[in-house]
């Protein structure tokens, strides 16, 4: 369900994927081959909400803001099931492991790994290439090359998915 908030309508590329039950409102932008999955809601009924370019964002997720303080996630970002954003940035093929909880002027670095179940509380910036985990979350190591390219094979299994689901809905 696509719905308006006051003047604002989401803009979503033609290319991108929505799944059975996502809810998306207001000023949302969605740029190409991103895919939202089953039962997610992105509302930008606050502030704005803007996704890059082959972005999944996984089941049950929840993306929202804060007055004066937009969600931004770039490109190749995975975020994982059940997730919670909110007013946060997340750089460029950062992953968000399932169940974790991103607040208000956190940043997660370009290439950053966030565990399963973390918190990373308000304004923690995390840095690049490196995991993170706990609640709160702590940097625990510098990320691999095993590990971004398990989280770039991630990123290219969800566009196709989408593409391939978004096929049969033609």
């Amino acid at each position: 369900m696509i719905y308006p908030y006051q003047e604002k309508y989401p803009k979503i590329h033609a290319s991108v994927y929505l799944a059975d039950n996502t809810i998306i409102t207001g000023d949302v932008i969605i740029d190409e081959y991103s895919s939202v999955w089953f039962n997610s809601v992105i509302r930008g009924d606050v502030s704005p909400t803007i996704i890059g370019k082959r972005v999944n964002i996984q089941d049950n997720s929840v993306l929202h803001q804060s007055p004066g303080s937009p969600l931004i996630i770039e490109d190749e970002a995975t975020i994982g099931h059940s997730v919670i954003l909110h007013s946060c940035k997340i750089r460029k093929k950062a992953l968000i492991g399932m169940g974790s909880i991103i607040l208000d002027n956190a940043e997660i670095g370009e290439g950053a790994f966030i565990g399963a179940g973390s918190l990373v509380p308000q304004g923690k910036i995390i840095p690049p290439n490196t995991l993170a985990f706990g609640r709160p979350a702590k940097v625990i190591r510098e990320l691999n090359e095993d590990d971004l390219k398990d989280m770039e094979r991630i990123t290219r299994e969800y566009a196709e998915k989408g593409q391939y689901y978004k096929s049969l809905t033609k």
